[in-house]
């Protein structure tokens, strides 16, 4: 009995849409995936300025957001994966992010004195 491999080609990212509940990504094979952005807490945590600063990595199989430190694969997406970052590590992450957004908050007011 002979086993072949198959091999599958990932398609590329074309464009993203973040809204209040879903991340979109639209793919270089015609299709559109859309999950759930609870799968992603740093991005269901990020504000809509945030969520719209992303950028295409890796020659598009990735997708990466500067702000929030957020990393996404097409094939993660692809495969149904929400993100893989332990509880431990995202309490870290969110208790930075909150001070930096306290502190930018601040300095807002200060200087509108």
């Amino acid at each position: 009995m002979n086993i072949s491999a198959i091999e599958i080609e990932i398609p590329k990212a074309e464009d993203v849409r973040v809204t209040e509940d879903t991340l979109s990504v639209d793919l270089s094979d015609g299709r559109a995936i859309s999950v759930p952005l609870e799968w992603f807490a740093r991005l269901a945590h990020a504000t809509a300025e945030e969520r719209n600063n992303w950028r295409l990595i890796g020659r598009g199989y990735g997708i990466h957001w500067e702000n929030i430190d957020e990393d996404i694969s097409v094939e993660g997406l692809l495969a149904g994966k929400p993100s893989g970052e332990s509880q431990k590590s995202f309490k870290k992450w969110l208790n930075q992010y909150q001070s930096r957004l306290t502190s930018q908050s601040r300095g807002r007011y200060i200087r509108r004195r």
